[in-house]
């Protein structure tokens, strides 16, 4: 028996790249995967991953929701609860990286980097902490640069990432007499789509790096499915990365 059978996981982000292979992980440990992907231009990819993952009584549901929007995070959150029940595992992956010199970035800028990193997990949370059965599990996907911007033009992005830490850091504590636990995972450099290991900047990324080169996806999904599985049960307030050494 696969140690997630039975339960139902929400995956925010989940259509491609590093939430792609979270749901997918999740999936083949057994759990129900609701995930959502941001616009019309991602539903195909969105829904055959969903038809992928709909094989042997498994259960996949993909819901557009953009993370800037408060309201469709919720109703997502919402809608995986009435169709497939009470979410054992939250994982928010959804993320924007907007990137500049600090006297050239917006309030908009500002505003839109906070909502989706920040003000998106907490909807999230809020909407499926209140179903959610004792001994359940959130998984915050932080970034490296939360510890260590490590370079300019990332002030932004990496005080978004400090604040999920925070909120993390606070649930432990608000929900742990539930067994409820609460963990960032930090990602380093992922090859991804957003961020290909023989893109422009990756040779800067991988020089800094105590193992000289990019991670999979699968590394990030590995951890995930750690801290969603039974092994994870005593692991909580914690920042846990991924990252080829980038923090050493």
């Amino acid at each position: 028996m696969s140690n997630l059978t039975g339960k139902i996981a929400f995956v925010t982000g989940g259509s491609r790249g590093i939430g792609a292979a979270i749901v997918r992980r999740l999936a083949a440990d057994g759990a129900d995967v609701a995930f959502t992907y941001v616009s019309a231009s991602s539903a195909a990819g969105a829904q055959a991953l969903a038809r992928e993952l709909s094989v042997d009584g498994r259960r996949a549901l993909a819901i557009q929701a953009d993370a800037a929007d408060a309201s469709a995070v919720r109703g997502a959150v919402d809608r995986a609860i009435a169709e497939l029940g009470p979410v054992d595992v939250l994982v928010n992956n959804a993320g924007i990286f907007l990137s500049g010199a600090i006297g050239e970035a917006s309030l908009d800028d500002y505003e839109r980097t906070m909502d989706v990193n920040v003000r998106a997990p907490f909807v999230a949370i809020q909407a499926a902490q209140a179903s959610m059965p004792d001994g359940g599990r959130i998984i915050n996907i932080g970034s490296c640069l939360a510890g260590r911007a490590g370079r300019a033009g990332v002030a932004l992005y990496a005080a978004s990432k400090s604040a999920l830490v925070g909120l993390t850091q606070g649930l432990a504590r608000d929900l742990g007499a539930r067994g409820i636990t609460a963990n960032v995972v930090h990602p380093g450099p992922i090859d991804t789509d957003m961020n290909p290991a023989d893109g422009a900047h990756a040779a800067d990324l991988v020089a800094v790096l105590s193992l000289p080169h990019y991670g999979e996806a699968r590394d990030i999904a590995g951890m995930v499915a750690f801290l969603a599985g039974p092994e994870g049960r005593y692991v909580t307030g914690a920042s846990l990365s991924v990252d080829g050494g980038f923090a050493a």
